[in-house]
């Protein structure tokens, strides 16, 4: 019995040393065996994810347009690394020498002077929407 645990007791240690058995010695059945039933199908044809009703189900958050999620992830793209709360002039700058398109520039130009906690603080301010708070 020198290969057994004293942690445990005799008890556990037999029970763990039933469970090992099948991987130690390779040829007994254990509960870690491959499954082989086939998963059931369905006869019902698919949703067709090109057609027109694929808009419905798109993957924007509530209280957001997939047009809303695209501009506030292209947003958040062209203002990574800034530090928060950051003020416009910080904005501006930081995208104009990342090579943000002048178009993005001046749009973070019309955006009032105070004080941004996030992108998302940003970008409800430009007009992209919040997320609602999922629960």
């Amino acid at each position: 019995m020198p290969d057994k645990s004293d942690k445990h007791g005799a008890k556990l240690d037999e029970e763990i040393e039933r469970e090992t058995q099948g991987m130690v010695s390779g040829g007994h059945p254990t509960h870690a065996q491959e499954f082989v039933e086939t998963e059931p199908f369905s006869d019902d044809d698919p949703d067709d994810p090109t057609a027109a009703a694929a808009a419905a189900r798109e993957g924007s958050p509530p209280g957001m347009s997939a047009q809303d999620v695209e501009g506030r992830s292209a947003l958040a793209r062209m203002l990574t690394g800034v530090r928060y709360p950051a003020r416009p002039n910080e904005l501006i700058r930081h995208a104009a020498e990342g090579g943000a398109p002048d178009t993005a520039v001046e749009e973070l130009r019309t955006l009032p002077k105070r004080e941004y906690e996030n992108v998302a603080d940003v970008a409800e301010e430009l007009g992209y929407g919040r997320e609602e708070r999922r629960y």
